[in-house]
């Protein structure tokens, strides 16, 4: 098979209609916190047991098409000996793998963040697909206040984005890219609007230059929300609006699939949100769907907490809550659906 062929094939099997994608590729301090939050340890056994718990849930395939994992998954196993990479394909779930390096700040840019892990990049690519990884997936974050994101904030991320994705496609996976705009802050709805309509044409216009492939990404952009902090508040239609407006300004039509990170909102809010963006534009040039972590992970963690004998009720609650946002990819959801079983 071509490269061209390969990054084809990723494509197909993860653009599916009223499918999304898992991220279950935190770091080890964020998973450390949200283990702590629920009183557990963040050990690497009790990281693989969440993690094979989510991808041997029964019947998930139905809403997943494809896993973001944490570089340590990607050579972990199920509890029956499966690679966890491979316990995802049984499901039909197409393995991917996290592959920037955390952040720094930006040097001449007070407040601004940049990624780093550019360098090998190419060597551990080719390693992943050997151990079963089709996609990839690299962050960059931009933190609002009155100044920030700056000017040289949002070059400088957009080329790293940029060089990430064209090194993916040159050995045959499939770049998510993310620009992440962090929902920390008292920013307002418009605020935020400004700033990822600029973030993302930016990166668009990186992703020219180095002759990335529209066709074979996938782009990972935050919803526009008023910040944590504000006292203001929006709904589903007013958020639905504000990002589908930012969404047709500055994505092409070319890029086949959005899929929207949940950054920090409830697992009800990320749901809600993504269903009234299908219903307000139902016939979108590009699938609008998501990959969630904590929006996902959240009620699950809570209850499973590392005991063996809450591991059924878990996975019963992980498939609900990918089964309502399945049904928030096709504008079916209803808040009422949160109650079923």
């Amino acid at each position: 098979m071509t490269i061209e062929e390969e990054l084809q094939a990723t494509i197909r099997d993860l653009v599916q209609k009223g499918k999304g994608i898992l991220a279950a590729d935190e770091s080890l301090p964020t998973i450390a916190k949200r283990f702590k939050a629920v009183g557990m340890e963040s050990t690497e056994e009790n990281r693989r047991a969440f993690r094979s718990l989510m991808l041997t849930t029964p019947g998930v395939g139905e809403y997943l098409s494809g896993v973001i994992l944490f570089e340590e998954t990607l050579g972990q196993k199920a509890d029956d000996g499966t690679p966890l990479a491979k316990a995802a394909e049984r499901q039909g779930i197409v393995p991917g793998v996290k592959v920037d390096k955390g952040t720094v700040a930006l040097p001449n840019a007070p407040g601004d963040l940049i990624t780093q892990g550019l360098d090998g990049l190419a060597e551990r690519l080719k390693t992943y697909k050997m151990q079963g990884a089709r996609f990839a997936k690299w962050r960059e974050v931009y933190p609002i206040t009155d100044r920030n994101p700056t000017t040289l904030g949002i070059a400088a991320n957009a080329e790293m984005l940029a060089r990430y994705a064209s090194a993916c496609q040159e050995q045959g996976i499939v770049p998510i890219v993310e620009p992440e705009i962090l929902l920390d802050g008292v920013h307002s709805l418009q605020r935020c609007a400004e700033v990822t309509e600029a973030v993302q044409d930016a990166v668009f216009h990186a992703l020219h230059r180095h002759n990335v492939i529209l066709e074979w990404m996938l782009l990972k952009p935050s919803m526009v929300l008023p910040g944590k902090e504000s006292q203001a508040k929006a709904g589903p239609d007013e958020v639905a609006r504000e990002s589908l407006k930012v969404i047709r300004r500055t994505v092409p039509a070319a890029v086949p699939s959005i899929n929207f990170l949940s950054g920090g909102q409830t697992p009800e809010q990320a749901t809600a949100n993504l269903n009234a963006m299908n219903v307000l534009l139902p016939h979108a040039p590009w699938e609008l769907s998501f990959s969630y972590a904590r929006a996902l992970q959240q009620p699950v963690l809570e209850i499973w907490r590392g005991k063996g004998e809450r591991v059924e009720a878990a996975q019963d609650a992980f498939r609900l809550r990918a089964r309502l946002n399945a049904a928030a990819r096709i504008g079916q959801y209803r808040p009422d659906m949160e109650r079923a079983q």
